[in-house]
């Protein structure tokens, strides 16, 4: 990645970082009511899911790390899981802390953890399968 990309790349992931804060913390009270399930499974779980799902491949980019190994790309992938992690739990943490119109909710804290996993396992298959391609050129 070049020096400019890099620097996108970590503003995209900055300006994500407050969109999230700002969808965990808003006071949404006068949008309209949406559907409240979609194919069985309750809609704010799915946003929840959907929410979280990027930060992995956001992260990755931001900070252009390019493994070299099987045990690099693991470490990589379980850090940024654990990132995220932390972060979702702080977001539930500060709803039913910090907010009167917000609650938190473990079942929404399992729908983020679903998604970061997804992700990073995502990223952690794309890396190695980068690793693969890079080794079989040279």
């Amino acid at each position: 990645m070049t020096k400019r990309q890099l620097l996108w790349a970590r503003i995209l992931l900055a300006g994500y970082l407050v969109t999230v804060l700002v969808l965990c913390f808003a006071n949404f009270t006068s949008v309209p009511e949406v559907q409240k399930e979609f194919l069985g499974i309750p809609t704010d779980k799915i946003v929840h899911f959907c929410m979280f799902f990027p930060f992995p491949c956001l992260a990755f980019m931001a900070f252009d790390k390019h493994t070299d190994s099987l045990r690099s790309s693991a470490f990589w992938a379980v850090g940024t899981f654990l990132a995220g992690c932390v972060i979702a739990a702080a977001t539930e943490w500060g709803q039913a802390r910090l907010t009167t119109w917000r609650s938190g909710d473990g079942t929404d804290f399992i729908a983020d953890l679903a998604a970061l996993a997804v992700s990073s396992l995502l990223v952690f298959f794309i890396d190695i399968r980068k690793q693969r391609r890079a080794c079989t050129k040279n």
